[in-house]
């Protein structure tokens, strides 16, 4: 298992590389932009990108299944299923903010196996597949060590997602409980905890292709990740990566009746 791991992380590394470059052919340029029935942004920027990694995905594992945000799914009862959000922080994007990332999760049989967050017009691609690491540009990376909320960086995405899901409460108490609260978030905030940057990142709303890379990345970064719930789930449509020395305060915090 552990050379198959191995080659499916070199693979979505290859992949999200290939992808996540033809984002930056319009990054701060000229693209197309259209808005989804959710009213959530889209570009041929996403589409391109998507196509691409679908197409070399078909190409070296025609047996295997996709689940992508633009196109849909494809043989997603097949043993392994590549997860792809091309563009994870399109609003980013758009707005010429380099903190987007394009994202790739491999199942094996259900289980987050492998992930890979690159963010191409930073450069920084980071890496993990379960039993190998995590890497950030090919080195070793880890959580940092944080018992103390107190002590704590905190990063969202966007903290008005909290109060449409009835976390206001619960987000009002993580600002007053941590040192430093910032909104660098989507899938960049999550690659700061794995990468020892930051110590806690939260998400009130996720999607299986935001969420499918994360998992084996911070896990093997040390970190844990889990839903608000503190179950180590991708599909409850939320998520939490952190600091283990800290992680179950947070969980309580969002469950307490106060």
């Amino acid at each position: 298992m552990s050379v198959l791991l191995d080659e499916l992380r070199k693979a979505a590394v290859e992949f999200a590389k290939a992808g996540g470059d033809v984002t930056l052919d319009y990054f701060q340029k000229s693209f197309e932009l259209k808005y989804k029935e959710d009213a959530s942004p889209v570009t041929n920027a996403d589409r391109e990108s998507e196509k691409l990694i679908r197409e070399k995905i078909r190409d070296r594992y025609p047996d295997h299944g996709i689940i992508g945000e633009e196109f849909g799914r494809e043989k997603e009862d097949a043993d392994i299923v590549w997860i792809l959000d091309p563009i994870d922080g399109t609003k980013s994007f758009i707005h010429g903010v380099p903190f987007y990332t394009t994202l790739i999760g491999v199942m094996v049989k259900g289980v987050p196996s492998a992930g890979v967050i690159y963010a191409p017009a930073t450069g920084e691609m980071t890496e993990a597949s379960l039993g190998s690491g995590c890497r950030l540009n090919g080195k070793p990376v880890t959580v940092r060590e944080c018992t103390n909320l107190a002590e704590a960086t905190f990063l969202t995405t966007d903290v008005t997602s909290f109060s449409e899901y009835g976390y206001e409460k619960p987000l009002q108490k993580m600002i007053d409980s941590t040192r430093l609260h910032r909104t660098w978030g989507d899938a960049y905030g999550h690659m700061l905890v794995a990468t020892g940057r930051a110590d806690v990142m939260i998400d009130a709303v996720l999607h299986l292709w935001d969420a499918a890379a994360l998992l084996p990345i911070i896990t093997e970064a040390g970190g844990v990740y889990t839903d608000l719930r503190g179950k180590p789930l991708i599909e409850t449509g939320n998520g939490i990566s952190s600091a283990p020395g800290i992680h179950r305060q947070i969980i309580q915090l969002f469950n307490s009746e106060d």
